[in-house]
Formats: structure tokens, sequence, C-alpha cells
């Protein structure tokens, strides 16, 4: 049983909220920040990211920062940038990106249900990175990113979604990126009901996007807990802001890897040792791999399809991974690459940058590009599922939900 429970939304006026929707925090380095703050100034991201109002002799993590932020919160809140609803309720966060829609639930979810594993996992996070986001919403006493949840689809709840979306949106923008938002809310007590009752016959609901911001939330809730001995549970804290999708809406999109050196080998050594785990083909253009098994491979300015053989293939949930393939049978055993998640020698590109992005890599700083297929949320599921880990940058969600449209506030 998931719970799920409505909540009185600090949020943007309808007639800004555009300008204030941003990206998540951490798809921008500090000069990328910076840069968005003053192309927009009532950006979410001059809270999300409170250095960009300092200066850059301000550390990123210097608490000045989590104070700055605080302070532009107070002041939004103060000169009605941002107004809170006075009913508890759901929104309905509609995305379209490409002609293709998702739409989710915004409520918040259990810390308990995190802790007791109905929330589920697919990846490790690391404590440098939540410290950051446990100071942000410890300083602001909110949560103002939300977690990318997702759910085996559901009729009711497909149901509700659709009346709702019949109705005027609160919101209704495209964003720079050429993505569509809107938003409804959902008051109507049988609505309300229904998705409450939904969730809590729903046993399984899996963190898509958003671990080191899940964490976090769930860090800081245990931390007010300790602070109020007395607490029941009921109180905001106890709770996270989330957006959760039906699995049968949702895109991964590829995550594909580039590497800096050939370790030694040519080109021609690498075709061949690539040819002893598959079979590989000359494309005349770039190559996107067609189903699962394929990689698409840049080296000296060529492309090859690599299909690999059967024998690599598995059941095993990780291991049946392409990701898991190409770094147990070529990365680690080719180019020496023991753990992606700290050598230097490789880098990981977003299926959203296109395979030019891979061929501008390689003639860059790079020498050779793996295009992958992307992981299916079925795996991702399965992974999750049998309580493992997907290997690091496996599965790249768009659209990216925007910061700033919900705001949950932990303590009243």
């Amino acid at each position: 049983m998931a719970v799920v429970r409505p909540f009185c939304a600090i949020r943007p006026r309808g007639d800004i909220a555009s300008r204030v929707a941003a990206l998540p925090y951490d798809v921008y380095n500090r000069a990328e920040a910076r840069e968005e703050t003053m192309r927009e100034p009532l950006s979410f991201l001059c809270i999300d990211r409170a250095e960009t109002q300092l200066g850059d002799d301000v550390d990123t993590y210097d608490p000045k920062v989590y104070e700055k932020a605080r302070s532009l919160m107070k002041k939004r809140i103060d000169d009605n940038t941002f107004v809170q609803d006075s009913d508890r309720c759901y929104y309905i966060y509609e995305l379209v990106m490409d002609g293709r829609s998702q739409t989710g639930i915004v409520g918040c979810a259990a810390i308990d249900d995190y802790i007791s594993g109905v929330i589920k996992k697919h990846e490790n996070t690391r404590e440098d990175k939540e410290i950051d986001r446990i100071n942000h919403v410890d300083a602001l006493s909110a949560q103002t990113g939300p977690i990318f949840l997702a759910y085996r689809g559901r009729d009711d709840i497909r149901s509700v979604i659709s009346n709702v979306k019949k109705m005027p949106a609160l919101y209704d923008f495209t964003s720079p990126d050429g993505i569509s938002h809107r938003v409804w809310d959902v008051r109507a007590d049988k609505d309300v009901d229904t998705i409450r009752k939904a969730f809590e016959d729903t046993s399984d609901i899996y963190i898509a996007d958003g671990h080191h911001r899940c964490a976090s939330a769930v860090k800081v809730g245990l931390k007010r807990r300790q602070e109020h001995s007395g607490y029941t549970g009921d109180e905001e804290f106890n709770y996270f802001l989330s957006v959760l999708f039906a699995d049968d809406e949702l895109m991964i999109m590829d995550y594909n890897r580039v590497v800096k050196d050939l370790a030694g080998n040519t080109a021609q050594e690498i075709l061949d040792k690539l040819g002893k785990i598959g079979t590989v083909t000359e494309s005349a253009e770039a190559y996107r791999p067609k189903a699962k098994g394929e990689v698409g491979v840049y080296l000296d300015g060529k492309w090859y399809a690599l299909k690999f053989s059967d024998a690599l293939k598995t059941d095993d949930p990780v291991d049946g991974l392409d990701v898991s393939i190409l770094q147990n049978n070529v990365l680690d055993p080719v180019f020496n690459i023991k753990d992606p998640k700290t050598d230097k020698r490789i880098d990981f590109v977003g299926g959203i940058r296109g395979l030019g992005e891979l061929e501008r890599r390689v003639s860059l700083d790079c020498k050779i590009a793996f295009a992958m297929y992307p992981t299916a949320i079925s795996e991702l599921f399965a992974v999750a599922d049998a309580h493992l880990l997907m290997p690091p940058k496996s599965t790249w969600f768009e659209p990216k939900l925007r910061s700033g449209l919900f705001i949950h506030e932990i303590e009243r």
C-alpha cells in the first residue's frame, strides 16, 4: 500500500508561471545557471541555485547560498509571485514533447514508504550531492524539486485524469525548449478519494528520476522527526513532493558513452576485439540502434553497428542490460574502465543531444563513442523489484519536470 496525499501547494501566479518554471537545478553548471537567471530574473533557478545571486567568490555550498535561497523564497511569497492554495488537492501535470504527451499526478509521497521499500530505487546516491539538497530543503522548510515517480498504470486514475483535463487549466504554456506544460487542480472530493485509494491499492512505486532529491527529502524528514519528539506522522515533513506517471506514458532515451582514449589500441584492433563479442558492420550513416542488443560505434570518423552475440545475453535484470553488457565486455576488458562512476576517461551524453553530439565529442576530446539502445521502463522495474542497482547513467528521461510550479512546505 502506498500513501500519496494531497497538499496545499505554494505555486506561481498564473500570469507568470511560464517565467518561473525552471529545469532541474542539476542540469546546469554554475556559469550556465547564472546565464539562465540573467535571461529570466523570475526563474526558479534563482532559488534552486541561489549562488547565482551572489559573487563568484562565494562557494556553491556556502551557508550564505542557502540563506539567500530562503530570503528569496520569502520575498517572492511576500510580493505574491507565489501564492498558496488554501485547500489540500492533487494536481495534474501534463508535458508534451514532439507531439507525445505524458500526464502525472502531483502529490506528496510518504517517507515511510521510501524507508520500507514500497518506493523502490534503482541507483545509489552520493552523500556529497545529498548534502546540498538537504541544506536547501532544511533552509527553506520546503521541497522545491518534485521527485519523478512511476507506477503501473491504472484505469481508475486514467479516468480521473481524463475528466479533469476537460476543465480549464491553471497553467498552459510552452517553455523555451518547446515543451508544452499544462496543469489542473483536482479538488472534487470524489476525484481526490479515487486517486488516494488507487495509490493505497498500489504495492510498488518506482523512482524514475531524482534519487538524490528523494534521499535528501527523506533525511530532512527524519531530522525533523528527531526535532519533534511528539510527532504524529501527519506533519508535512513526513511527506515529499512527487509527480507520479503511469509506466506506459513514459519515454526513456538513450544514455550514451564517449571514451577519451583507445587504451593503447589502434582503431583496427578495437574493431577486431568488438568482432569477438558480436558482429560489426560499417554503416553509411550515423547508426542509431534499432533494438535491444545493438550498439552504434563511432570510431575514426566512421559509424559501425555492433550486435552482441546471443552468448552475452542473460535474463539477469542487471547483467542483461545493454549498458551492463557493454561495460562487462567492452569498457572494462578493452578500455580498462573498471568503475565508470569514477574513471575520468569516460563521459556520458544524454540522448536528447543526438548522435551529432557524439561525433562532436569524438572530434573534440574523445576517441570513440557508443550509442546505446534505450533502457526500457520494464527493465528499470525488474531491477528495482529484484532490489538491485543499475549501472550509472542507464536511463535518460525526457521531458524534464519543471521546478517552481509546485512547492511543498514541510513545516507550517
